[in-house]
């Protein structure tokens, strides 16, 4: 049996969503014998039961009215076509080089699925020919260390870590040392989730990018929040912490396959102005892909 693409499984993980933002979309066009007031209303509503957000749906609803003015197009059949160009568009925010070599911080709070997400980080680099090392940074909760040692072993690459409540600025700095000395072209720390005392988090992630900063200069720090999709609008809300609290220059959105409401990446995109640069649609060890725009839009279509 033939191996299924990334497009497959990604247009697979995204049926619900589909049936909720695209299927109404489509019937919309189906019932609609051109576009007016009540055409676009319907759409705004539409973006917004799909967890985009009233104030993203409203501006996407109405950059897509002045382009069928500029056109003067009133088929809605047109209309649904450029719409989706206009979402492409919205999405495709060009993400910086790599750079080599990197650290990669990973953040975001407990349970959106950080420390599985750093596992297929390390796999999907090494299967590229990356050398990579996984620092083991979440020394606050039970068994981080030890979900994140399956991983290491999964996608053969060294994992440091230090004992259960130790100071995860002192693992941050032996993974780093260790990347130094090897010539490792990658270092992906898994970082703490906890964000109900926002100043500890802040401390906690400033203390690790002194170390970082101090000790290894000459690498690209990438600082990658990850999200999960299920939590829609509540996920958000979490990102805009994250942002004040952590120089955020991307983020990982997990679990779309679980999800009715994938409209929440274009809020994600419009509210945060932050290129999302993976998107997980499965629990499988390769289900987390580079995100690329139309393929997306494509998909959810």
């Amino acid at each position: 049996m033939a191996k299924e693409s990334f497009f497959q499984r990604l247009k697979r993980g995204l049926t619900k969503s589909r049936s909720n933002l695209t299927d109404r979309v489509n019937a919309l066009v189906a019932s609609s014998s051109n576009v007016d007031d009540d055409f676009f209303e319907e759409l705004t509503d539409i973006l917004i039961m799909a967890d985009s957000g009233v104030q993203t749906a409203e501006k996407l609803v109405d950059s897509l009215k002045e382009r069928l003015k500029e056109q003067k197009v009133r088929d809605t059949h047109t209309a649904r076509e450029m719409f989706k160009q206009l979402l492409i568009e919205h999405m495709d925010i060009p993400r910086p080089p790599l750079g080599w070599p990197m650290v990669m911080l990973v953040v975001g709070v407990n349970g959106v699925g950080k420390t599985t997400t750093v596992g297929k980080l390390a796999l999907r680099f090494k299967e590229i020919g990356r050398s990579v090392v996984l620092a083991a940074a979440d020394t606050f909760r039970a068994a981080a260390d030890e979900q994140l040692a399956v991983w290491a072993e999964r996608a053969d690459v060294p994992l440091i870590r230090h004992q259960h409540g130790s100071d995860p600025a002192a693992v941050v700095f032996d993974a780093v040392q260790s990347a130094k000395a090897r010539k490792t072209d990658l270092v992906i720390i898994d970082t703490a989730g906890r964000l109900h005392n926002k100043k500890n988090l802040m401390d906690e992630l400033n203390k690790i990018r002194r170390v970082v900063d101090r000790e290894y200069p000459e690498a690209t720090m990438r600082c990658m929040l990850v999200l999960d999709a299920t939590t829609g609008q509540n996920g958000l809300n979490q990102a805009k912490e994250f942002k004040t609290a952590a120089d955020i220059s991307g983020i990982i959105l997990t679990k779309l396959d679980g999800t009715a409401k994938g409209g929440v990446a274009f809020a994600i995109r419009e509210e945060l102005n932050l290129p999302v640069w993976y998107i997980g649609v499965g629990e499988g060890i390769d289900d987390l892909q580079a995100f690329d725009a139309k393929e997306f839009i494509e998909a959810l279509f």
